[in-house]
């Protein structure tokens, strides 16, 4: 079930299309259907945008989304604030920080749905246009949202535990590092389903790198028979890496998400693979969905989500990857 990088990149030319072809005059309602666009007037020539993520502060993966939002804010001409912050209640904050500015369209992500619905829907109340990326793909027709851009987390998760099998796993952990994130959830689950042979969560400290090393080897070191590990995060991968090496255990490492770091260790053999969400067609084609929905009410995804995802990324194309991820494009 190795899905091939080039197969994504004619999928996201296929969503440009459709973007092109989606009359002006509906936008998406929950469920799919879609209504006449709402009355509000956009000042056209002064757009601005607010990106609230839960991304932490220097987290490669979220610096991607955001470059990608800023390329697609100077390609359209519009400002763009970004502001992050991996607790619900803090990220909630900055949404009604975003509505009391009156800004003309909101990206979000739903790492935690149910602490953000409330936010949500006030600015889907304050006829401020909504696009939710990375996490959410369940849940963004009931906030009222326009669209969603990412990956299908069961979908992904899938295809990391088929890749496990393949490549021999027996015997696995999936690495959660935030709690309460259902995307992570989903994740282990499906790839669990996929891997078909043992596969437990462990929960870490994502936010202490040593304390992600030091748990995942007391796990190999405890259980010698682990012959695989799937982070979810570039960094837990590395870390899942050094751990391993640690403790000379043969376990494949996989990892979901990119960074420089992991396709060195793709390309040097510590990492089997990586499941990449690109993340810079995440925040591209959301800040442009909403550039869109301006300046004449098109749909981007006709009323359906937009996937970004997932591509598997291993020794067979990780360097030419990684030339991209240089630029910080990829």
């Amino acid at each position: 079930m190795l899905i091939d990088t080039l197969r994504w990149s004619r999928s996201l030319v296929t969503v440009g299309l459709v973007a092109a072809l989606v009359s002006a005059c509906s936008l998406p309602a929950a469920g799919g259907t879609t209504t006449a666009v709402p009355a509000r007037q956009f000042d056209v020539e002064n757009l601005t945008f607010a990106v609230v993520t839960h991304g932490g502060v220097g987290d490669e993966f979220w610096d991607r989304v955001e470059s990608g939002a800023m390329q697609a804010a100077a390609d359209h001409g519009v400002t763009v604030q970004w502001s992050s912050d991996p607790d619900p209640g803090g990220q909630s904050l900055l949404i009604q920080q975003a509505i009391a500015a009156h800004v003309d369209g909101i990206v979000v992500s739903l790492a935690n749905p149910d602490g953000l619905s409330s936010a949500v829907f006030q600015a889907v109340s304050a006829g401020i246009p909504v696009v939710s990326i990375n996490s959410g793909l369940e849940v963004w027709r009931d906030l009222g949202i326009i669209t969603h851009v990412g990956q299908s987390e069961s979908m992904a998760g899938a295809a990391a535990g088929a890749e496990l099998v393949a490549l021999g796993g027996t015997n696995g952990i999936c690495v959660i590092h935030e709690v309460g994130n259902i995307g992570q959830q989903e994740r282990c689950a499906a790839a669990a389903a996929e891997f078909g042979g043992a596969m437990v969560n462990v929960q870490v400290d994502g936010a202490s790198p040593a304390a992600v090393a030091s748990t995942i080897s007391a796990q190999l070191q405890t259980d010698p028979s682990i012959d695989a590990v799937l982070a979810l995060q570039s960094s837990v991968g590395v870390q899942a890496a050094a751990a391993a090496a640690a403790v000379s255990s043969d376990a494949i490492i996989a990892t979901f998400d990119l960074s420089t770091n992991v396709l060195q260790e793709i390309i040097n053999g510590s990492i089997a693979f990586a499941v990449d969400q690109q993340p810079y067609v995440q925040g591209y084609l959301a800040v442009t969905a909403l550039y869109l929905r301006a300046i004449n009410g098109n749909v981007v995804g006709g009323g359906e989500a937009i996937y970004s995802g997932p591509a598997i990324v291993n020794q067979s194309n990780a360097e030419a990857i990684l030339r991209y991820a240089e630029q910080g494009t990829r």
